[in-house]
């Protein structure tokens, strides 16, 4: 370190410090919301496994879309599209010969989950899916929490429809619900839950 007469350090030696202390800014989608409680990507490699171990075929439905216009110049980029038509849930497939179909659902709030975050088509799909003998059921996250439930289709669709309130209580969730067990892999180990609730 070289000290000028004034004792003070130079400026590269100044500039050094201020990088040394300087605090690390991390991106804002870093947070305790994005700390491995990501739903839809936890389902997604939960379901990837199952389908390597040959447990069950559960995929995301693609959302459908019209396209209106492609930038080829960048390499078929979509510049301009809309939705087709409203989407119906986010998951479907098969396990030991049943139909399945669920919703996932994400939420800040710490005392509810607010049905607002469910349509009136994604409701009237599932009682659909109920009607033909299928599986029906959502996965709730309370990213506060850092919790995951099973929730049967048919305890959302009757507070949907007919409760008081226009959000369900997470301790009543607590209560119905099935807590998911997390951990490596699977990320979200929903499918002991499938079985106990509608193969026994």
């Amino acid at each position: 370190m070289v000290n000028y007469p004034s004792g003070m350090a130079t400026n590269k030696q100044n500039n050094k410090e201020e990088k040394t202390n300087k605090k690390v800014k991390l991106p804002s989608s870093f947070s305790r919301a994005n700390r491995g409680m990501n739903l839809e990507e936890d389902i997604n490699i939960s379901n990837e496994y199952y389908k390597d171990k040959k447990l069950c075929l559960i995929t995301k439905r693609p959302t459908p879309i019209n396209v209106v216009k492609v930038d080829y110049s960048k390499g078929a980029l979509i510049t301009n599209a809309y939705f087709e038509k409203q989407s119906t849930t986010d998951y479907n497939g098969v396990y030991k010969g049943k139909y399945i179909d669920f919703e996932a659902k994400s939420t800040k709030n710490k005392a509810s989950f607010p049905l607002a975050n469910i349509t009136t088509h994604q409701i009237e799909h599932l009682k659909n899916v109920l009607f033909h003998g299928g599986i029906a059921f959502f996965i709730i996250e309370f990213v506060e929490h850092q919790e995951t439930y099973l929730l049967d289709a048919k305890f959302v669709i009757e507070y949907f429809e007919h409760g008081s309130r226009k959000s369900i209580p997470y301790e009543e969730i607590k209560k119905i619900g099935h807590l998911i067990k997390r951990s490596y892999l699977p990320r979200l180990d929903y499918l002991p839950i499938v079985e106990e609730i509608y193969f026994k």
